[in-house]
């Protein structure tokens, strides 16, 4: 085969343009996706997807180009086309994974049971905020800062807790224990107000809540313990983040009113019993006397 030197330029220029426009346009979607879609109140999980399809878009189109515009390529493509019947089975069962991560991944972005940024929670009690989802993968950052890479088939059929799928706000359970000998009413109105003071405390009240005097924390007694009186706190806020800091917050703040209070969180009491052996007491002169 007889390559005249125009066919060699265009075969380098156009694999060269394909790396250069891939490039720019996935540095514009990017820049795009960090400083617009929050303004024009688009979702970035399109365009993150879209962002991740640029390279191989281009770069097929690209091969598709040169073996059309190449007549001895051109003749090869069609017979190369042609053969494929052939090793059709083969190269369906070798790219089944790819294929199936490629077409979860389109359904992730139709479907969008997660977004960029959403909070996740999945197999074995993993948790992470997602980072990216791509034509193959979703990774995912836990809070190690770690990154998980799961494959968009996998993902797909996974049960997921999505905190931000519709509303970010959420409630938060926090548990406490006081003595029997403890005010439980006053042990109430003190998690009450720690938690009211919380600067990532929400009132989720209706209206006809607030007319009727219900209070915007919910404290109630959830069980006797053998040791305990055990209440537990349904606090509002804002996303799984802030849910975290405000308990941890709160079980000081909490603490330490109940210390300066008289509130007494318990702990188990043992009674711990020494039994002598007899045979060696009975020897024992100073025992036996």
């Amino acid at each position: 085969m007889t390559w005249d030197i125009k066919y060699v330029v265009l075969i380098v220029g156009t694999l060269a343009a394909a790396f250069i426009i891939s490039a720019v346009l996935r540095k514009a979607i990017g820049i795009f996706i960090i400083k617009y879609s929050k303004k024009i109140k688009a979702d970035p999980t399109n365009f993150s997807f879209l962002k991740n399809s640029i390279s191989f878009i281009v770069f097929t189109g690209a091969i598709i180009f040169i073996f059309y515009s190449i007549p001895s390529f051109k003749s090869f493509g069609k017979a190369l086309f042609a053969g494929l019947g052939i090793f059709a089975a083969f190269i369906g069962l070798a790219l089944q994974k790819t294929f199936s991560n490629l077409i979860s991944g389109i359904f992730i972005l139709m479907f969008k049971p997660f977004r960029i940024d959403d909070t996740l929670k999945f197999s074995d009690d993993k948790m992470g905020v997602v980072e990216e989802i791509t034509l193959r993968h979703t990774i995912i950052r836990d809070y190690e800062n770690r990154r998980i890479i799961i494959p968009n088939s996998v993902i797909s059929e996974e049960v997921i807790v999505n905190s931000n799928i519709s509303d970010v706000k959420i409630r938060k359970h926090i548990g406490f224990s006081i003595s029997y000998d403890s005010n439980i009413d006053k042990a109430i109105e003190i998690i009450q107000d720690e938690l009211k003071k919380h600067p990532f405390f929400i009132d989720n009240r209706t209206q006809k809540d607030k007319k009727s005097g219900v209070s915007p924390v919910v404290v109630r007694v959830i069980a006797l313990s053998d040791f305990s009186v055990d209440l537990k706190a349904y606090v509002w806020t804002k996303g799984t983040d802030n849910a975290f800091v405000l308990k941890c917050d709160a079980l000081k703040s909490v603490k330490e009113r109940f210390d300066r209070e008289g509130i007494e969180i318990p702990f188990p009491y043992r009674t711990v019993v020494y039994k002598r052996d007899t045979k060696e007491d009975s020897r024992d002169p100073q025992i036996s006397s």
